[in-house]
């Protein structure tokens, strides 16, 4: 069986922020994601919508939606992936004694792995009480954190995350962080989070996850400017695109149409759809503007 560590670790990867992006609106699964502008509308048809026909209608956008997410989760591999086995068992023995940690890291395991199944509240069941056994050991924190931000509990989420923040000093889950405090309209919050990891400027990918996040708070907030400002800053959809610059390019459009730049939002829209017909709803949002 693999080692805790690596299960979580695992975990944490194929999460990654799930919504930081400017169609999303906070109140949250995060950015919205490319696939999270799909299942905004979505909800907002939902609750306007009266009668069984048009119910039928929004549960299949709901569906497609939901495939759009498993598909824009998919993520880069690490290139040098960090191994944690050794640190967190070290982190597991301090906090539990050597005689428990075998059993508290196969529930770390199994935990993991309910993550990876999107069985949430599975997850969340063995990591609360997990926290409670272990409170210094940063990856219970994170992957509890993580389980509560995919559960849209934007407030536990941000507790767990805030404490893995401490324990490490990472900048690594600030976009899931940013996005849990622009969940909950907390703006400064999400400002001082985004000014660390710009600063810090660690990985294209994760600050570009961060960066997606500032500018969805920027358009919940009615600046709709600014946030597309944010995210014309440096960018130039590059011939080979990597999955980050494709959910950046997204938000873009997507901004571009919600302020009425119509072929400005087509144009972007193509190109990610030239680059990855099946990222998210694309290639719908290419047919509806024509």
């Amino acid at each position: 069986m693999a080692g805790a560590s690596r299960a979580w670790r695992d975990a944490v990867e194929a999460a990654g922020p799930r919504r930081p992006s400017s169609a999303r609106r906070a109140a949250p699964g995060s950015i919205p994601d490319e696939a999270t502008d799909a299942e905004r509308r979505a909800r907002a048809d939902a609750r306007a919508a009266e009668g069984p026909a048009l119910e039928a209608v929004q549960e299949a956008v709901r569906e497609e939606a939901t495939g759009a997410v498993v598909r824009a989760r998919r993520r880069p591999p690490d290139p040098a992936p960090l191994d944690l086995e050794g640190e967190v068992r070290e982190q597991l023995s301090r906090a539990v004694g050597t005689a428990r940690r075998e059993r508290v890291e196969r529930r770390l395991t199994e935990a993991a792995e309910h993550f990876e199944a999107e069985r949430f509240a599975d997850a969340a069941r063995i990591l609360k009480k997990l926290v409670t056994e272990a409170p210094t050991v940063a990856a219970v924190h994170e992957l509890f954190g993580l389980t509560l931000y995919r559960q849209e509990k934007w407030k536990a989420a941000a507790r767990e995350l805030e404490a893995f923040r401490l324990l490490t000093g990472s900048t690594e889950q600030h976009p899931v962080l940013a996005d849990c405090y622009r969940a909950l309209r907390q703006w400064g919050r999400v400002t001082e989070l985004w000014d660390e990891l710009r600063e810090v400027s660690p990985a294209a990918d994760l600050v570009t996850e961060g960066r997606i996040v500032m500018a969805g708070a920027l358009a919940d907030h009615d600046d709709p400017a600014g946030a597309i400002r944010l995210l014309e800053q440096g960018f130039q959809f590059p011939k080979r695109p990597m999955l980050h610059h494709l959910r950046r390019a997204y938000a873009l459009a997507d901004l571009y149409e919600r302020v009425g730049d119509l072929p400005r939002a087509r144009s972007m829209f193509t190109r990610v759809a030239a680059a990855d017909p099946d990222f998210a709803d694309v290639r719908r949002r290419v047919r509806a503007l024509g």
